[in-house]
């Protein structure tokens, strides 16, 4: 099938659907799915529809739909564990982390070395670190409300982490967007996690290519308030490099998931 035929596919299912999940549109158009990345990448590009995290959505929607953290996990693995081999460079010992919910931030527990005191609110993080049992590493959770990407929000989470001080931050999200900043679905997360952001001595976000470009419904912080962006596709909107540091790992020349 030529690129404008999948083009004009994809556009037909979002005038029916509004939204549409990367997975759907290769097995209908019998492509890969890195095929269909790129043709939303195109049509992003044009303005035809919006990039969202896991898809495509029209351009009158903005991403609202989050995705468990189980339907993520086993998605661009290899990308992930780059980017979380790379942020693990910015780690000294006797540190203070912050570690938000996310598959990607979820990556860099297996990189951790004592001594360190992390604060997490991912329950799957937190139960990694648990069986690791990495001496020297001291685990505090925030308690809250759990959401369906395994993250621990709401007040109590937000309180929490307004009462303590960390000295970097690494967080997980569902979009980067110059204009837009760094972006979740979910109301109660995009709260606590900007609480992360005002508590840290630095941001660090960790976003792998499908993250680049997507907005969704949640506003988290301007990309001016992120110290590095760990990535395996470096932005090319110029407006990153202006107050961003950007630490990109070695490129796969295709990513095996």
């Amino acid at each position: 099938m030529l690129a404008a035929d999948r083009h004009a596919a994809i556009l037909a299912k979002l005038a029916g659907r509004r939204t549409v999940r990367v997975s759907e549109l290769a097995e209908d158009l019998g492509v890969s799915e890195m095929t269909v990345r790129r043709d939303i990448d195109a049509l992003h590009g044009t303005g035809a529809l919006r990039k969202v995290h896991g898809g495509a959505a029209s351009r009158q929607a903005l991403n609202a739909l989050e995705p468990g953290f189980g339907a993520n996990a086993d998605q661009r693995i290899d990308a992930k564990e780059a980017i979380a081999a790379a942020a693990a460079q910015l780690i000294e010992p006797g540190m203070t982390l912050a570690l938000t919910g996310g598959t990607t931030t979820y990556r860099l527990v297996e990189h951790l070395l004592g001594p360190l005191t992390v604060l997490t609110n991912s329950l799957p993080a937190a139960e990694k670190l648990h069986r690791i049992a990495a001496p020297g590493i001291t685990v505090l959770l925030t308690g809250g409300e759990r959401s369906p990407s395994e993250a621990l929000v709401g007040p109590l989470a937000t309180a929490t982490v307004k009462s303590l001080n960390v000295d970097v931050c690494f967080m997980g999200v569902h979009g980067v967007d110059a204009e837009a900043g760094i972006t979740t679905p979910n109301l109660a997360e995009a709260d606590t996690n900007r609480a992360f952001a005002q508590q840290c001595g630095r941001l660090v976000v960790l976003a792998d290519s499908t993250k680049i470009g997507t907005v969704s419904l949640a506003r988290i912080a301007g990309i001016d308030e992120v110290h590095c962006l760990v990535t395996d596709c470096p932005p090319k909107d110029p407006r990153f490099a202006e107050s961003t540091t950007i630490l990109s790992p070695p490129s796969n020349s295709e990513d095996t998931q």
